[in-house]
């Protein structure tokens, strides 16, 4: 059987657990803050949450970087080297350039290693989104699928991602410009909050708003249940950016319409949170196609 890799990167917010259970790997990112660039390592190396976001909360803003040609090229030769081939599934190319510099290394890669195979595939998602893919492009290898066969059943499903996102604010996301919105949804009056997904062109795009921060955890729970498909054999992903009480609600909230579907509540990482800021909660399942929401 052919060895394959999966590959994700500092996007995709998978934890030190998921990525050890389902042998996925990682090429990172990086965070810059007052002039200081450092690795987004998913395990909150250079940062903990708390200090990461207390940042943002005092106003200042942390920008965000590719992954770089030289990751790419350290980690992809090691697996090749090894005789596997790759299958990277990387951040939307709407939020950051990742796949496509994954794409010009690998086409430099593949001169010297003209008998492995290497896909870098668009996820069209974020944070857990993404993730959720790169587990299912693990279980497609355990079900005994080549490169060819995971990288194309992984883009079969990337429109049913079903990403529900509420933010305590848009003020980052504004400033990062990470989201496509009209004027309508921007702001924070009298405590709107917005509810955002993933479209089918890995846009992030408001869809809703909700009063207040609870009717904003319920709206994202009702759009999960009516829109999940075989809740009972999927794991429902709970994302947070350092608000984990409100995590464990929401998780709460689940279980008492889905009460047999497998959790998991994780961090939205720093690259991700650098973007979307504090507070912010997500949900990830899969689901109806999200071209439900084309306009």
């Amino acid at each position: 059987m052919e060895k394959v890799k999966i590959f994700t990167d500092s996007c995709s917010d998978l934890s030190k657990e998921l990525r050890d259970k389902y042998d996925i790997e990682y090429v990172k990112m990086n965070t810059v803050y007052n002039g200081e660039e450092k690795e987004a390592n998913l395990d909150w190396v250079e940062y903990t949450p708390q200090k990461f976001y207390d940042i943002m909360r005092n106003g200042e803003r942390i920008t965000t970087t590719q992954v770089p040609s030289q990751e790419f090229e350290a980690e992809f030769t090691k697996v090749l080297d090894q005789g596997y081939d790759i299958v990277y599934i990387g951040c939307s190319s709407k939020l950051s350039g990742s796949v496509e510099m994954g794409k010009v290394v690998a086409k430099d890669l593949l001169k010297k290693y003209p008998d492995r195979k290497i896909h870098c595939i668009n996820s069209l998602n974020a944070c857990m989104g993404e993730g959720a893919l790169a587990v299912k492009a693990s279980q497609f290898r355990a079900e005994g699928m080549n490169a060819d066969e995971i990288a194309e059943n992984v883009k079969g499903i990337r429109n049913n991602v079903n990403q529900y996102v509420t933010v305590h604010s848009l003020d980052a996301l504004k400033r990062a410009g990470r989201v496509k919105a009209t004027s309508a949804f921007f702001g924070n009056l009298l405590g709107v909050k917005p509810i955002i997904i993933s479209n089918t062109e890995g846009d992030n795009i408001p869809i809703k708003k909700a009063k207040g921060r609870f009717n904003s955890m319920q709206e994202i729970v009702d759009l999960t249940v009516n829109n999940i498909v075989d809740p009972d054999n999927q794991c429902i992903y709970i994302n947070h950016a350092d608000s984990e009480e409100d995590a464990i609600e929401l998780e709460k909230m689940l279980k008492e319409k889905l009460p047999n579907t497998e959790t998991h509540i994780g961090y939205i990482g720093p690259i991700i949170g650098a973007s979307i800021g504090p507070e912010a909660l997500a949900i990830f399942s899969f689901g109806k196609n999200v071209e439900q929401y084309n306009v």
